[in-house]
């Protein structure tokens, strides 16, 4: 990974990245919700920012993208490389398929298995190895530089944040005068593209995190004050999964994330049920997991407060019976 990837995005890169990807990607919609049976939003208004609706069928279309155009031509001509949960390898087979060029992505085995075809569907030549993402990851990285290709890291590279922070671009647009934002976290990319952005354009914005319990990666690496390695993984959410972030994440996220709650996959699946019953909203578990802080009670909104819950990920896995 070259030093320049490592640098911090600042709100001219996010600017710059909305449009090098207009045309590529879609302005999702924001949508009212308000929770049922639950104390958490008491008198504040609920949004849904549907990037479940995005081309690939997540936000991560938007830093692959941008990433691969902001590669010289020379450098990607031979083909490109990525490890992933799932989300950000459909992202980068996207970006590839756009701009003609082969793209291998790494998977570990916890991938549901219709990602993996999703993939292949968009041209990617898929690679399962290990149990992890990090296992993944290992593997892409040692692949990319045995053969001199360039590595699209999901969440650790300036680029990327980039692309992720167009996201808050979108809601300032379309609700200026929000005050709350919840967003999953995986590796910390897309929560790091949007608390940037946001913070700096809109300091007064709280910005929450979500993790799942059994992949507290960010919430454990703050209470220590470093970058931590998790011993284990305890859940099935392969895109919310892996044991380490990165320095570059930690520190955006240190900076302007204000809390960090975590819940469990049981309260995902409740939550992806939610939306599917009481908004006609498809996500999947790591889509849905926003959506259960707040009915969990464990994310508070504060009365009158507008609160924009990122539903990042479509899928099905998690609201079939």
């Amino acid at each position: 990974m070259s030093e320049a990837t490592l640098v911090k995005p600042t709100l001219t890169d996010v600017y710059d990245a909305r449009s090098r990807i207009s045309g590529y990607v879609r302005h999702t919609p924001i949508i009212a919700a308000k929770p049922t049976k639950t104390a958490a939003s008491r008198d504040g208004s609920i949004y849904l920012k549907l990037e479940c609706l995005q081309v690939s069928g997540s936000f991560k279309a938007r830093g692959a993208v941008n990433k691969l155009m902001s590669l010289p031509a020379n450098d990607v001509k031979r083909g490109v490389i990525a490890a992933s949960g799932g989300n950000h390898g459909l992202g980068v087979a996207y970006a590839g398929w756009i701009k003609k060029v082969p793209v291998t992505i790494y998977l570990s085995g916890n991938t549901p298995p219709a990602k993996a075809h999703k993939l292949e569907s968009w041209g990617a030549q898929v690679k399962i190895v290990g149990e992890v993402f990090d296992d993944a990851q290992q593997a892409a990285l040692e692949h990319a530089a045995r053969e001199g290709l360039s590595y699209l890291h999901p969440f650790a590279d300036r680029a990327v944040i980039a692309g992720q922070g167009t996201v808050a671009l979108e809601m300032l647009d379309d609700l200026p005068d929000v005050d709350v934002v919840f967003v999953a976290i995986g590796g910390g990319g897309l929560i790091s593209g949007v608390s940037m952005t946001l913070k700096t354009l809109h300091p007064r914005t709280r910005i929450v995190g979500i993790e799942p319990t059994g992949a507290p990666t960010l919430y454990e690496s703050l209470r220590a004050g470093r970058v931590i390695e998790l011993p284990a993984i305890h859940t099935s959410v392969s895109t919310l999964a892996p044991r380490m972030s990165a320095q570059i994440n930690f520190e955006i996220i240190q900076q302007y994330v204000d809390d960090i709650v975590l819940v469990s996959d049981e309260e995902m699946h409740d939550a992806a049920r939610w939306l599917w019953r009481e908004m006609g909203v498809a996500a999947e578990l790591s889509g849905s997991a926003a959506m259960a802080a707040i009915l969990t009670g464990r994310a508070k909104i504060k009365p009158n407060e507008k609160a924009c819950v990122l539903v990042c990920g479509v899928g099905t896995d998690g609201i079939e019976e």
